[in-house]
């Protein structure tokens, strides 16, 4: 029979090893949490940016800039007025004066349409 001591090592033992084991995946586990986060917080600031970009991007501090901010000041949806006044406005270099109509001062502007047949600027 083993003496009393040489058990209570060995159960020591066993339970350090365990307890390293345990530790070694709790490290692993943490490790792939960070990464997990990281890579999450990196797809959400793209995913925001990439919203952005159309509403800053589409209306200039320039001529188109000042020309639809007059246009499209009472439209129900300034911010989609924006985009295609803007888009349109770098297009065709004119923007019709007022906030509704008078598209025959620009043909261009009139002219454009939408994949559904549809006039694309406001």
């Amino acid at each position: 029979m083993w003496p009393l001591w040489v058990s209570f090592v060995t159960a020591l033992l066993l339970v350090y090893s365990l307890a390293l084991i345990y530790q070694n995946y709790i490290d692993r586990v943490k490790k792939k949490m960070k990464l997990l986060l990281a890579a999450l917080l990196l797809c959400s600031l793209l995913f925001s940016s990439s919203l952005l970009v159309p509403v800053m991007g589409t209306v200039d501090s320039g001529y188109c800039g000042s020309k639809c901010g007059e246009r499209c000041k009472k439209a129900g949806m300034v911010d989609r007025c924006l985009k295609y006044c803007g888009i349109c406005c770098q297009e065709c270099n004119c923007v019709p004066s007022g906030t509704y109509g008078n598209k025959h001062q620009c043909p261009c502007y009139r002219d454009k349409l939408n994949s559904k047949g549809k006039p694309k600027c406001p």
